[in-house]
């Protein structure tokens, strides 16, 4: 445990020092930020009600229960159940950029919220998957680079959010193959009974 926990520690200090430079200083806070992503988050949910079809509707609402899961599996249940101290109050000389808490450190929130969502909207929507991964990967780098995370708590997210993103896209793929084949059933029923 203690190798592991060594070799935790060179990684977060190669990412939250070696690394470290202006132009990183300013980017990373800022898209680790939450409140920053409000509006795209908003007009991503607007879009897929508005112009997703049917698919972009169901995911919508699984979405939102999606969100809660993670929420709460890995801010409520997990972070107290480990009770892991944030690298920011434990280690000497740490580059700290962001506000540095006394809650838990793993796993990290960010990770697995940005890569549950990834996965998911991956599933349903494979054409910008590029773009999901790319988004889930800034915010969990960002989580070292900025003090506030272990290496370890952000690939522990990330494999925990992929989990249950890969569970609820499951769900709304078959909510929506469930919809489309009662909808098929609807139009043949129709269809026999003006043929008649």
């Amino acid at each position: 445990m203690d190798l592991l926990y060594q070799i935790d520690v060179k990684v977060f200090y190669f990412i939250n020092q070696t690394l470290s430079n202006p132009v990183f200083d300013k980017f990373f806070p800022f898209i680790t930020d939450l409140k920053n992503w409000y509006i795209a988050y908003l007009i991503l949910f607007l879009l897929m009600i508005i112009k997703g079809g049917r698919l972009g509707r169901i995911a919508a609402v699984v979405l939102v229960f999606l969100v809660t899961a993670t929420d709460q599996i890995s801010s409520s249940l997990l972070k107290n159940l480990i009770e892991r101290i944030r690298p920011c109050n434990v280690l000497d000389h740490v580059n700290i950029l962001v506000t540095c808490t006394e809650s838990f450190s793993f796993p990290s929130s960010h990770a697995v919220n940005n890569f549950a969502a990834a996965l998911f909207f991956s599933m349903l929507f494979p054409k910008y998957r590029v773009w999901f991964y790319t988004v889930a990967t800034l915010q969990a780098f960002s989580r070292p680079y900025v003090g506030v995370h272990y290496p370890s708590d952000v690939i522990g997210g990330a494999l925990i959010g992929a989990v249950l993103g890969y569970l609820f896209g499951w769900i709304a793929l078959k909510i929506n193959t469930y919809l489309k084949e009662k909808k098929t059933q609807i139009t043949d029923k129709y269809q026999r009974i003006e043929l008649k």
